[in-house]
């Protein structure tokens, strides 16, 4: 092991935790002999399954502490913990700026009713804006009391961009492989071999869209037919640095949450190679990669006290992930596609899914990672990546009050039967009616979606242009009502007298903050709908577009507007809130995360975004009529 590299490299981070539940995740650059978990006074030596290691590389072991115990968990209480090593004594104890104020160790609380909550979409390293979850951190540390603690961090998609990387970012993870010796591998049907042949060569950055992505070969009958043939699977307009392999995703996932790794590598703010283009594009990334790393000291602290939780969207993958079943057809149908979405999926199931809900893992998923990682080789990997694909149990709920669902709206795809080129639902029937089931015999709940259920018209309406022309891949036409099948069994489950009298929808994706409450026309009784949409964490919406969609939208499909009765949601009346008071206004665009406070009905009674210069956006509830 080089000897600069600390004993723990990422985390703690908590993961799912309740009455019964304790899960922590962290990287550490040397492997565990005998680990004891510490619990306020209560010690416990943890037995095998109880522990999940895996080795990522050289001098990289991944660990996930997972124990499950009937009422294992007091609640509405601090609880410290730390763990311990027979051969590394307490491995939490030399990590600077890790615990509150003059705490010995971090702190959490189990909060089985939801009274607050932070939420949030889109961390992308080198946008220009603040990083939401350092103003997040900042914000705990000003009152740690039990009362006034989130119950829980939601992140809902895109807690990686695997598609946009910056050119310093890429030359970082080529750093991070040497140093971990992370695991190389083969590739088929690529312009290379394998990725010990990937240059992180300044010359070599920004060229990947040329020289190494696959391309489709299949023709599209439509008025964008050059989009179609010849045209690059993985469709984002910033995939220059489109991660390959899975040593890459990994290092990706802990560059995005470690301090420590960003100390052990150097990126020259002045490279050679470059065009003078994307000179000017690297200091631009060099300098806001630099603002992020700054963070990250406040990002794991966060982490290391609030239970968190991840689902993942169209970017923690690729852009266009499954939207259209031609797009399927295309990317898991060229071997090398194929294989860099598996990838990515392994990258998720191991630094985000396998902490949402162990258990669902342990018989199909867990036995493959372990004999993949015991000693890799390419026919484990695509055995691996196979099971990965048919996985179907990424979605889940958690014990709470309210219920909390969180969907899983990218493997169980409704697809086009008219149109393989059309998009496709985010839900299939079969997921549907799993989902609602979910809802019965509960009075309120929380559900997790990554795009919103109820987003903003004109922008769907834009969307659903672009796609009666042929080109649902430029406009990343996705959204709820864009499938028939899915927009109207959705709306079925929400009118259905026997589903909850409440709900509540989080989501992300869009790049932009709003709110709306959501009732039935023309019937009384019914559930009350929030759709509460907050994104991005470090993302925004182009700036001078988002004042021009909302004003139109406004005008188009207001509260009053008779164009809301040719929607497929004519049957629901949407008011939107407003954002700091403001008349007219209904979208924010400004990155930030939220805070959702709710009362023990389950209403919310406060709905804001917390904005990385601690600033908050109150949305405030509609005029009456």
């Amino acid at each position: 092991m080089p000897a600069a590299l600390p004993l723990v490299l990422a985390g703690p981070t908590l993961r799912h935790c309740d009455q019964d539940n304790f899960t922590l995740w962290f990287v550490c650059s040397a492997p565990m002999n005998q680990l004891t978990l510490h619990l306020n006074e209560e010690n416990l030596i943890l037995e095998s399954e109880q522990l999940h290691e895996i080795r990522l590389g050289e001098h990289a072991w991944q660990y996930l502490i997972q124990v499950e115990q009937k009422d294992f968990l007091c609640v509405d209480s601090a609880i410290g913990y730390e763990l311990t090593d027979s051969q590394h004594g307490a491995l939490f104890s030399n990590i600077r700026h890790l615990n509150y104020q003059d705490k010995q160790t971090p702190e959490f609380v189990i909060k089985p009713q939801i009274d607050n909550m932070l939420h949030g979409s889109c961390r992308n390293p080198h946008h220009h804006s603040g990083d939401a979850l350092v103003a997040a951190d900042t914000r705990l540390s000003q009152d740690l009391s039990i009362e006034a603690r989130p119950s829980l961090l939601m992140l809902s998609g895109d807690q990686v961009y695997v598609d946009d990387i910056a050119g310093p970012m890429l030359y970082a993870i080529g750093q991070v492989i040497q140093l971990l010796g992370l695991p190389q591998e083969q590739f088929s049907d690529a312009a290379l071999a394998g990725s010990s042949a990937i240059s992180y060569h300044p010359a070599a950055l920004y060229q990947r869209h040329k020289n190494l992505l696959p391309r489709t070969q299949y023709q599209a009958k439509t008025a964008f037919r050059r989009w179609y043939i010849n045209h690059p699977i993985f469709t984002s307009s910033l995939a220059e640095n489109h991660l390959i392999s899975l040593g890459e995703i990994m290092a990706l996932y802990l560059l995005t949450w470690s301090p420590e790794l960003w100390e052990q590598i150097d990126i020259p703010k002045e490279v050679d190679g470059l065009s003078a283009v994307n000179k000017l594009r690297w200091n631009k990334e060099w300098l806001h990669l630099l603002e992020f790393k700054a963070g990250l000291h406040q990002v794991r602290r966060l982490m290391a006290h609030l239970p968190t939780y991840m689902i993942f969207d169209d970017h923690d993958v690729t852009d266009d992930w499954n939207l259209t079943a031609k797009w399927e057809e295309a990317a898991y149908g060229h071997p090398f596609s194929k294989r860099i979405i598996g990838n990515a999926l392994i990258g998720y199931a191991l630094f985000q899914g396998l902490g949402n809900a162990p258990q669902k893992f342990k018989a199909e998923i867990t036995p493959l990672i372990d004999d993949y990682f015991s000693k890799p080789d390419e026919e484990k990997q695509d055995s691996l990546i196979d099971e990965l694909l048919k996985f179907d149990h990424w979605h889940y709920t958690l014990n709470t009050s309210p219920k909390l669902v969180v969907l899983d709206t990218r493997t169980h795809r409704w697809r086009s039967e008219s149109n393989l080129v059309k998009p496709s639902g985010l839900m299939d029937w079969e997921a549907l009616m799993e989902f609602q089931h979910e809802l019965v015999g509960q009075s309120n709940v929380i559900i997790v979606s990554a795009a919103p259920m109820f987003g903003v018209k004109l922008i769907e309406t834009v969307q659903r242009t672009a796609t009666m022309l042929g080109g649902s891949l430029l406009v990343d036409a996705e959204n709820w009502m864009a499938h028939p099948g899915t927009a109207n069994t959705l709306l079925s489950i929400f009118q259905h007298r026997k589903t909850p009298e409440q709900f509540v929808i989080l989501s992300g994706d869009v790049h932009y903050s709003f709110a709306y409450d959501i009732r039935i026309r023309f019937r009384k009784a019914g559930p009350k709908i929030y759709q509460i949409t907050c994104s991005g964490l470090k993302n925004q919406f182009p700036e001078k577009l988002i004042p021009i969609f909302d004003k139109l939208n406004g005008w188009l499909y207001g509260h009053f507007s008779p164009l809301n009765f040719l929607t497929k949601r004519k049957r629901m009346s949407i008011r939107g809130r407003r954002p700091g008071g403001a008349r007219s206004k209904r979208l924010m665009n400004q990155s930030g995360i939220g805070l959702l406070n709710l009362a023990k009905n389950g209403a919310p009674t406060k709905i804001a975004v917390l904005h990385a210069d601690m600033s908050e956006t109150h949305f405030d509830a509609p005029r009456k009529d």
